[in-house]
C-alpha cells in the first residue's frame, strides 16, 4: 500500500470534524459576553486587579 493514500481524507471524515468545530464555535458565540468576562476574571487574577479611586466628597451642606 502506498504511504501516501494512508493520509487520504475523504469528505465522511473532514466534514464531521468540520461540524464539531462549527459546533463549538457557535456555542461561543451565543455565550460570548459571558466568555469574555470569564476570561477577563481570570486574567485580572493574574495581573491584580487595580485599586478602586477614592471617593472625593465635599464637607459643605447644599445651599437653600
Amino acid at each position: 500500500m502506498e504511504p501516501s493514500l494512508l493520509a487520504y481524507a475523504g469528505p465522511d471524515q473532514v466534514m464531521t470534524v468540520t461540524s464539531g468545530i462549527a459546533s463549538i464555535v457557535g456555542v461561543l458565540l451565543i455565550f460570548w459576553h459571558k466568555v469574555m468576562a470569564f476570561c477577563g476574571r481570570i486574567v485580572n487574577r493574574f495581573r491584580g486587579t487595580p485599586s478602586a479611586a477614592p471617593i472625593e466628597t465635599k464637607d459643605t451642606s447644599p445651599s437653600s
